[in-house]
């Protein structure tokens, strides 16, 4: 049987990984312009029967977020332990409700990026008309707004709508991506954020769009994972890995303080 303490030191290793990969993950999402200020939120389930969480300490920008300052907390957004930042548990509403109801959503992302609260207040939201949007179509939730303050009734019905989807356009709102990972979290909100981005950018032309029919859509589709399949990484929650990696190198060379 390992020792007490030896557990202690895996575990201590693991959350620290697990706080270095959500630190990278917020200046990620600084780097790309995905923040909102000091608002917004990334959650991490840690390991372990509790459910316990990390999110970004209230107050700092995401370019500012650091592995240690990431705060422990629980399913109703309490501080676990000593932290010397507060959180926003009013924003750690709509991340637990999902994180509470699915047990693969390990991580959760939620963001007010231009691009998405376009999208999100438009009557018919993404349309099939890019790559991205026709890989997102048919796996694609919608929760409608209903007020800034998130009640009881409404996280059953946000969670309802999500179902066992990974995308959500939150209607008035912004997006959220869920995954297993940090990088499948990732993975997730840069396919909806560039499927908005493209979106907005082809409308800004005036003319009609091109919809991509359904069959051509779940061609593209199989076609993706046939060759994900191939590729040297063989899974997509490797490729999904290789993407994060690639950015955490690229945020390496321009300031790696978000490993302190």
């Amino acid at each position: 049987m390992a020792s007490t303490t030896h557990i202690a030191r895996a575990t201590s290793e693991s959350e620290r990984q697990l706080r270095t990969d959500l630190a990278a993950f917020y200046r990620i999402v600084a780097l790309l312009g995905w923040d909102e200020y000091i608002f917004t939120h990334i959650s991490l389930r840690l390991p372990g029967p509790e459910k316990h969480f990390l999110i970004n300490p209230f107050g700092l920008l995401y370019e500012e977020v650091c592995a240690s300052d990431l705060v422990r907390i629980d399913i109703d957004g309490h501080v676990v332990g000593k932290s010397e930042w507060p959180v926003n548990q009013a924003g750690f509403t709509i991340h637990s409700a999902i994180h509470d109801a699915r047990d693969d959503a390990h991580c959760v992302i939620h963001t007010h990026t231009t691009a998405g609260m376009g999208v999100a207040q438009q009557q018919n939201g993404l349309i099939p008309t890019s790559f991205y949007s026709a890989m997102l179509f048919d796996h694609l939730a919608y929760h409608d707004f209903e007020g800034s303050v998130v009640t009881e009734g409404e996280k059953v019905r946000l969670v309802e709508n999500l179902g066992v989807k990974n995308h959500m356009i939150l209607r008035n709102h912004g997006l959220l991506a869920c995954g297993s990972s940090v990088a499948a979290a990732f993975s997730a909100i840069l396919t909806l954020q560039r499927a908005c981005e493209i979106q907005l950018a082809a409308q800004s032309g005036g003319g009609a769009l091109i919809e991509i029919p359904a069959d051509i859509r779940n061609a593209h589709k199989s076609a993706l994972r046939k060759t994900v399949k191939d590729a040297p990484a063989n899974d997509m929650s490797s490729v999904e890995r290789l993407v994060f990696d690639a950015m955490v190198r690229k945020l390496d060379r321009i300031d790696p303080s978000y490993k302190d």
